[in-house]
């Protein structure tokens, strides 16, 4: 055999293709396996094929083609998996790894506000901490002593070590009361952190025009606030307009009434402001824009008390009658009759009866149904639906609700947030305080004692917590400002738990 031929068998040999030993599971793989059962029975179906892979069976087939050659290598030390299942494991576990990298970044997202608080404390907190475990100088040297094997070296860390100690001696130590004062300090400015922006609370620019509307709920002072108003629209130049006394005071309109309420409103020239009795009425629905809402509440026990006494007050009538002459004058009993008399004997008129939906001589006991609106379902008394209604409109289209036992809380917010209408009220209020005082000051109005104001209040559960939300949202918009220059009432220092109160109620 001469050489030639050697060199043709080899060439021969190397042609031959490579058998290789198949595992026995491969082939079991192919008959019953799982995926190849499933996999042509997704071929026969384009949208299945889709939904599982997230792509078309043409696209399936260009990729395992174009890596066929790397990932289809049969033997023994790899699983014996065709090249379709090679594939479709490796996609599938890729949006599992997708899956969970968005998961672990939505965690991340919503934690790290939490975790960038508690590491700011804790940082705070461990400032200077070695002032509170100082070693006796003996303990020190000692430890040195050991450290070091020469005694140069130990006498010059001896020496550091005195200058260190001293200096650390001569600052402030850390006392209790510090502890104590840093502490709440921090507590403070986590607190701050968890209050919104001012602008978050701020309806004023979701007004369309410069209208101040003012739909005054009665007994809460707005005879007060109305005259302040009408002065401070000669200082700050804007028209001050106000409805007409009206023999029947109607504060439920029907569509039709609400729309010519609405024109006759927007009909004046901006800047301009407009004061009624009318319960919470949407100018957008008439096509006409949004102004600028304010009110003010008051302790709802407090203003029924005070409107009991107020429509039988002496000049309340000679009042009514100069106005409408023909007006018949009240039976002199019913004006006699004291308000613990008229509750302790069950007197309808006392009585408070939660889902009464007409109360005969318009007591105006339901704070919420100025802010609830002219709907039906705005009219039963202390009802749930009245109540979180009334919530949701504060909350999305007043720019301030006041509360009339806080008048230098009150005025700041309509200052801070609606300066246009009410820059220097706080100055001039305080300035007049005697002539605001004397506005509608019933002489006439004897006390009531706590005892009967605790039978009431437990027929207000509903209005009493509006008017705690509308206190707890005043409270909120002024701690929003961050103006170290506002010192609230002392029952706000737990405010941390009023955002909660404030938005977690539910919405009807």
């Amino acid at each position: 055999m001469d050489i030639f031929e050697v060199i043709g068998i080899l060439e021969a040999l190397k042609e031959d293709k490579r058998k290789h030993w198949v595992h026995p599971l491969y082939k079991k793989r192919l008959s019953i396996g799982q995926f190849h059962t499933l996999y042509p029975e997704l071929r026969k179906h384009p949208e299945k094929f889709y939904d599982y892979f997230n792509m078309t069976s043409h696209t399936f087939d260009e990729l395992l083609k174009s890596i066929t050659q790397y990932i289809a290598k049969n033997n023994i030390t790899r699983d014996t998996l065709c090249p379709e299942e090679r594939l479709t494991i490796t996609l599938r576990t890729s949006e599992l790894v997708a899956l969970v990298a968005v998961s672990c970044t939505l965690f991340l997202f919503l934690h790290t506000r939490d975790l960038s608080t508690k590491l700011r404390q804790m940082q705070r907190l461990n400032d200077d901490v070695t002032a509170f475990n100082h070693l006796t100088d003996r303990t020190q040297t000692d430890r040195i002593e050991h450290a070091y094997a020469s005694a140069q070296e130990y006498k010059e860390a001896l020496e550091a070590l005195r200058r260190n100690t001293g200096a650390e001696r001569s600052k402030p130590q850390r006392t209790l009361e510090s502890e104590v004062a840093r502490s709440e300090e921090v507590e403070q400015e986590v607190q701050e952190e968890l209050y919104p922006e001012p602008w978050e609370l701020n309806n004023t620019a979701r007004s369309e025009v410069e209208l101040l509307f003012f739909n005054r709920v009665p007994k809460v002072g707005s005879q007060t606030f109305m005259e302040l108003l009408r002065r401070l629209a000669i200082r700050n130049q804007f028209g001050f307009h106000r409805d007409a006394v009206q023999r029947v005071e109607t504060i439920r309109l029907a569509p039709a009434d609400q729309q010519v309420l609405v024109s006759l409103v927007s009909a004046h020239s901006p800047p301009a402001s407009y004061i009624k009795h009318v319960c919470y009425t949407n100018f957008t629905r008439f096509g006409y824009p949004s102004p600028i809402y304010v009110n003010v509440v008051r302790d709802p026990v407090e203003r029924v008390i005070s409107w009991y006494y107020y429509i039988r007050a002496p000049w309340y009538y000679v009042e009514r009658k100069r106005a409408f002459p023909d007006l018949p004058l009240p039976d002199p009993a019913w004006l006699k009759k004291d308000f613990e008399t008229c509750v302790l004997s069950g007197d309808r008129e006392c009585r408070y009866l939660e889902g009464e939906t007409h109360e005969g001589i318009g007591d105006h006991r339901r704070q919420t149904l100025f802010f609830c609106g002219h709907d039906p379902q705005c009219t039963p008394f202390n009802s749930l639906e009245a109540l979180q209604r009334a919530k949701r409109v504060v909350e999305q289209q007043y720019a301030v609700v006041g509360v009339l036992e806080d008048m230098n809380s009150t005025l700041l917010a309509f200052e801070r947030y609606i300066p246009r209408f009410f820059q220097g009220s706080l100055r001039l209020y305080w300035e007049e305080l005697n002539t605001f005082n004397r506005i509608n000051r019933n002489a006439f109005k004897p006390p009531v004692s706590e005892a009967v104001k605790q039978i009431v209040r437990a027929n207000f559960t509903r209005e009493i917590e509006f008017y705690e939300f509308c206190k707890q949202r005043l409270y909120m918009q002024l701690k929003a400002l961050r103006d170290s220059s506002i010192t609230l009432p002392a029952t706000t220092s737990n405010l941390p738990h009023i955002q909660n109160n404030y938005y977690n109620y539910n919405h009807v």
